[in-house]
């Protein structure tokens, strides 16, 4: 039987490159032709094919009850058309569960995006627009061979509310 179900909220803190270090990077726009260097996506995606694509995404709100994780890979998410949004991220550990205590909140603006380390948990993207095209970098078979999810809802009683 589920636990009862709390309500945690969680303010959203603008996402820095300071900030957010733990959880992986925070990538906004710079002058072309600056030579590659901590400031840009440190990618892993050498374990599998590449995949680079467009989602729509409608009506998400800003609470949610799972967050899922991807040790294979790091994973990089942007909002196009320069909407802003939110992510929930947890740190990564060895553990087969995030510590709901370490949940955090960020806001994204519209002007740029994150990259989440490999094993980062994370909930998301969530906005308050009707829809949001995002850019999403992963593997070809993420969503599938390197999925972990843990359900807060069934396992803590949580769910969570991003607040700003």
């Amino acid at each position: 039987m589920a636990p009862p179900l709390t309500l945690q909220q969680l303010t959203a803190q603008p996402a820095t490159s300071e900030n957010f270090a733990a959880f992986g990077q925070v990538i906004f726009p710079r002058a072309d032709g600056a030579v590659f260097g901590p400031s840009d996506a440190q990618l892993q995606l050498d374990r599998g094919i590449p995949r680079f694509y467009i989602m729509t995404l409608m009506n998400r709100g800003t609470r949610f009850r799972a967050i899922t994780r991807h040790q294979r890979c790091t994973q990089c998410l942007g909002a196009l058309e320069g909407k802003d949004w939110f992510m929930a991220v947890a740190p990564p550990s060895a553990a087969d569960q995030p510590d709901p205590s370490q949940i955090r909140a960020f806001y994204i603006p519209g002007n740029g995006f994150i990259k989440l380390e490999v094993g980062t948990w994370h909930a998301g993207p969530y906005f308050c627009h009707p829809t949001v095209n995002f850019y999403n970098l992963e593997l070809s078979d993420t969503n599938i061979t390197d999925h972990q999810t843990c359900l807060l809802a069934q396992d803590f009683g949580l769910e969570f509310e991003i607040v700003v």
